[in-house]
């Protein structure tokens, strides 16, 4: 038997396996700089370097700006695997609420859960109310990019499929 292929007639079947990775990794690069402004204007004393590199590494250079910038490019590439999570686990649930619950429940591993590991962030009782606020925020809308661009193209993928 011959297959025949109708290209004209049906769409290619597309893998959302590369978005996952480029939302990931955008959401990493968008939200990690805009984190590291927060902290430049004095919105946040938590950026970026704070977690990645100030926690282990006690350098000069690493609390300057190559420090910020490696800093956001690591959290780039962790923001894939959060991205591949999010697609596993909560693709089929649009909007931005599962989004938002993500975030919140992200900061908490990260503030309380993983408190021990970052030395250099103080205690979450010992932040002041603008740190908080501001990585409340930025954590809630780093996990709605996330999950809203994930469901998006996830709920896409099935109407071109169908």
């Amino acid at each position: 038997m011959r297959r025949v292929n109708n290209r004209g007639n049906q769409k290619d079947k597309t893998s959302l396996i590369p978005k996952t990775i480029s939302i990931g990794f955008f959401a990493g690069l968008i939200w990690g700089t805009i984190a590291a402004l927060a902290g430049y204007f004095n919105f946040t004393k938590v950026t970026p370097k704070s977690f990645v590199l100030r926690s282990w590494l006690q350098t000069t250079w690493s609390d300057q700006w190559l420090g910020e910038v490696i800093s956001i490019l690591i959290i780039s590439l962790l923001s894939i695997g959060l991205a591949f999570l999010y697609y596993i686990i909560l693709k089929k649930f649009p909007g931005i609420l599962p989004g938002i619950l993500t975030g919140i429940v992200l900061w908490f591993i990260v503030f309380w859960l993983f408190e021990p590991i970052f030395t250099n962030i103080p205690p979450f009782y010992m932040l002041d109310s603008d740190t908080v606020v501001t990585t409340v925020c930025l954590f809630i809308l780093y996990s709605v990019f996330i999950g809203y661009s994930i469901s998006f193209a996830y709920q896409q993928h099935i109407d071109e499929n169908n």
